[in-house]
């Protein structure tokens, strides 16, 4: 019998640090949904970074009247069978649902700052953010298209991955939060590369795909036609897949994107690369926009969110689903430990063949 060898933190149940996006959106309702669930603390331990007032009278409109946040002032005080609140100000805050306002970026923003904080410090072993407004959120302290740059640039990552994953079909994106004018001058083969490296990586460690399959789409209606439409497939993005190849990733394509979805070719692969924002999250949220998430792979620690946005038609009205947020919170659960194994493999060579064995 070969003895697994675990950290002292390591053995702990994993602390989830949640920043609580927009106050004036559904943020708050799908926290207090999900951890309304008593399973949960089966799982995990949450940490919610806002305030005890705030979630109060999102609670009242949620109507879930049984679920008391504990109160601390850092993650080593948490309570592993409760919802642990931290609260970040003093001052009261005016909330106006489904109204984007200053308030509703300032506080979203004060909750992610601190929640980052003991991410990269190591008091929590993992991140779930709640949706921001992109706009509202806009600061001296914050000057991102989004939570994916932000965290990116506080990790000093070179580069990362917004990889929207779910049972079904797990999409990343060559270039973000830019305008569509701007991609095809921002596709080159050293990035399609990098990205290429990074979801490879990240399905081997953090969903433990031994060898995973990518179909990478091209930019180019129909892929170019050979060229006919565009030469970004012949002069970039072929090249790049070659070149990844050549590094011992399973990489094919470039694929026509309306085709590929459309007669469920992905459906054959472990993971798709699309170029572009839309290109990639337009048929993930068709396919699987209830239990999509959105992970942000590349960095050192986990971060994942609910693959939808502030919803401020619907806040305050009791109609938000909290089952993508659930999914967040599983999935970097999930993450984190495919982590820890992977150190405690990596550090026990014996255990590492034993599995390998065990899962052929």
């Amino acid at each position: 019998m070969i003895r697994v060898i675990i950290h002292n933190n390591m053995s702990e149940k994993i602390k989830v640090g949640i920043s609580i996006g927009d106050v004036n959106g559904i943020g708050l309702e799908i926290i207090i949904k999900t951890l309304a669930d008593a399973r949960i603390y089966d799982y995990c331990t949450p940490i919610v970074y806002g305030h005890t007032k705030v979630a109060s009278f999102h609670r009242r409109a949620t109507q879930v009247n049984e679920l008391n946040f504990h109160v601390i002032n850092d993650p080593s005080q948490s309570q592993p069978k409760k919802p642990n609140m931290i609260n970040c100000w003093e001052e009261d805050v005016k909330i106006e649902m489904g109204q984007v306002t200053e308030a509703g970026g300032k506080y979203a923003f004060i909750s992610l700052e601190r929640a980052t904080f003991d991410l990269k410090e190591g008091y929590i072993d993992a991140l779930i953010t709640a949706p921001i407004n992109k706009d509202n959120i806009q600061s001296d302290q914050f000057n991102f298209p989004g939570h994916t740059e932000y965290l990116q640039q506080r990790d000093g990552a070179a580069e990362s991955l917004m990889f929207l994953v779910s049972d079904t079909l797990r999409v990343g994106v060559v270039t973000g939060h830019i305008p569509i004018s701007k991609v095809s001058e921002s596709i080159t083969g050293e990035k399609i590369l990098a990205k290429l490296k990074l979801m490879n990586q990240s399905l081997q460690n953090d969903f433990w795909i031994r060898k995973p399959k990518i179909a990478v789409l091209g930019l180019n209606p129909h892929a170019s036609d050979n060229g006919l439409i565009g030469s970004e497939e012949k002069e970039v993005i072929i090249p790049a897949i070659e070149e990844a190849r050549n590094n011992d990733i399973m990489a094919f394509g470039p694929y026509s994107a309306d085709g590929f979805f459309a007669n469920g070719t992905y459906l054959q692969f472990d993971a798709v690369l699309a170029m572009y924002h839309d290109q990639g999250l337009i048929p993930f949220k068709q396919i699987a926009f209830e239990s999509g998430v959105n992970f942000t792979a590349g960095l050192n620690f986990v971060r994942t969110s609910p693959d939808h946005g502030t919803a401020y038609d619907i806040a305050g009205k009791n109609q938000a689903s909290e089952i993508s947020f659930r999914e967040a919170l599983f999935t970097a659960i999930h993450i984190v430990k495919h982590r820890r194994e992977t150190l405690e493999l990596n550090e026990n060579p014996l255990v590492f063949t034993k599995l390998s064995r065990d899962r052929d």
